[in-house]
């Protein structure tokens, strides 16, 4: 069998520099064997491309949805996540671990990063801090971490490599490529991509093979149409040209509290406010008010709405049933990335609601209510004032403290790690909100200020 070697031409700009990589692939003469080609690259200039950074390994979840565009059952692992330089690797345990174990170095599952697409995303899991990864080959994957931070800082940092992949992509092949024959400077024929190339089907369950021929223009062509789209989609525009074109509005579910507040220039949502004040307008007297749940294509309906447009009417028609605004009110609690009690007062707040003495229960709670974020406090005595007037109408409505609690207690707040106890921790989420509402006056003050 043969070699031959693919060369630049002399005086390319593939052919010259300290900084060209050979690559080596053997062929021959023949079309039907493998070819020998050298191919000179000159790396991109660092100025041009800023190189990505790898970054330590860490636990995360991880759920692979899709696998070259065929979509999978999702399916959540905890996995020891590193980023190389273009890649992301997806090991079962840290290497430490492995060792300690006594193990082989695990080989990792990798993402090949070049042209992949990165974004946050809401609607592909019920966990809070989720991303979704799309590679140029149709896999999709999401990350996601309890901890905001954690999650921010991959989802930065990968984004930054895929950015600067982006960039570097332009100028790896400088040049025309010629074929020479090895240890020679005779110049060969480029192989046709005329000649038909057949391929042996892939065996699958059905009646009959369909034996099909294929040449290598047709490859050539699809490997051409790949690449554009690959290219379009690295160039696509960013969220934040979307949303200053006003092609995207900024959400109102999912957003954090405190940045809903500064964009709406107010210490409590607008959309709060809203769904109060219906409530106290047309559903004071109806049976089980907030804890009858509404029609959940309704409520997904308004939440459409309330994202996408400014205006919102609820004495409209179409949200005539009550159960619908206040499932759409619990649902907006619920989507906070961060729980209105925010996570740092968890334990406090478990803590003071323990005490014994009823006094000192009430001034601890206080003390931690008052320490709040300004658009929480003033978030949650709305709130609580208004489920006060709804236990004034309890002979209609047929509302208690006790059911109001079991109803917003895991609504209004829950632990940053999930531990595991659930009922251990539903129950302190009641009593915490149950009392808020009884000692209402005593913790917030007189309703008037």
């Amino acid at each position: 069998m043969q070699s031959y070697t693919k060369q630049a031409p002399v005086g390319s700009a593939a052919s010259q520099g300290p900084g060209a990589v050979q690559m080596r692939i053997k062929t021959s003469a023949n079309p039907g064997e493998r070819l020998s080609q050298t191919k000179s690259m000159v790396m991109p200039d660092p100025g041009q491309a800023q190189k990505p950074t790898a970054l330590k390994g860490e636990y995360l979840n991880k759920a692979k949805i899709a696998d070259g565009g065929k979509k999978q059952r999702k399916n959540w692992t905890s996995t020891w996540v590193v980023l190389d330089v273009t890649q992301l690797l997806f090991y079962k345990e840290s290497k430490q671990e492995a060792l300690t174990n006594l193990k082989p170095g695990c080989k990792p599952e990798g993402i090949d990063l070049c042209g992949a697409l990165i974004e946050w995303t809401t609607d592909k899991s019920s966990r809070k801090n989720v991303f979704q990864i799309t590679t140029s080959s149709g896999n999709e994957f999401l990350l996601q971490a309890d901890n905001y931070t954690t999650i921010c800082k991959w989802h930065d940092a990968i984004k930054k490599t895929v950015d600067s992949l982006a960039r570097g992509k332009e100028g790896v092949f400088p040049g025309k490529l010629t074929l020479r024959k090895s240890n020679s400077s005779e110049i060969l024929p480029r192989p046709r991509h005329d000649l038909p190339v057949t391929k042996e089907p892939k065996p699958e369950k059905r009646r009959s093979l369909i034996k099909l021929n294929y040449s290598a223009s047709d490859s050539a062509d699809k490997n051409g149409v790949k690449n554009r789209l690959k290219k379009f989609i690295s160039r696509r525009p960013s969220m934040k040209t979307l949303q200053e074109k006003g092609i995207i509005k900024d959400r109102i579910f999912g957003c954090h509290l405190l940045t809903l507040c500064q964009r709406e220039g107010t210490t409590i949502p607008s959309f709060v406010q809203k769904c109060v004040q219906a409530v106290e307008k047309r559903g004071m007297e109806t049976d089980g008010i907030y804890r009858v749940s509404g029609n959940l294509a309704t409520i997904q309906k308004l939440r459409f709405i309330v994202d996408q447009e400014d205006e919102l009417d609820l004495d409209d028609c179409q949200w005539e049933d009550i159960h619908v605004v206040t499932g759409a009110l619990k649902m907006f609690f619920r989507e906070l990335p961060e729980p209105l009690f925010p996570y740092r007062f968890f334990e406090p707040l478990v803590e003071a609601i323990k005490t014994k003495d009823d006094k000192q229960r009430v001034q601890a709670v206080k003390k931690l209510v008052q320490q709040l974020p300004k658009p929480n406090h003033d978030t949650m005595k709305l709130l609580f004032t208004h489920l006060q007037k709804i236990l004034t109408k309890s002979l209609k409505n047929r509302m208690s403290t006790q059911g109001i609690g079991i109803v917003f207690g895991p609504t209004l707040m829950w632990p940053e790690l999930d531990s595991g106890n659930l009922a251990f921790n539903m129950v302190y989420q009641n009593q915490i909100v149950e009392f808020i509402l009884i000692e209402s006056s005593a913790i917030f003050g007189p309703a008037g200020k």
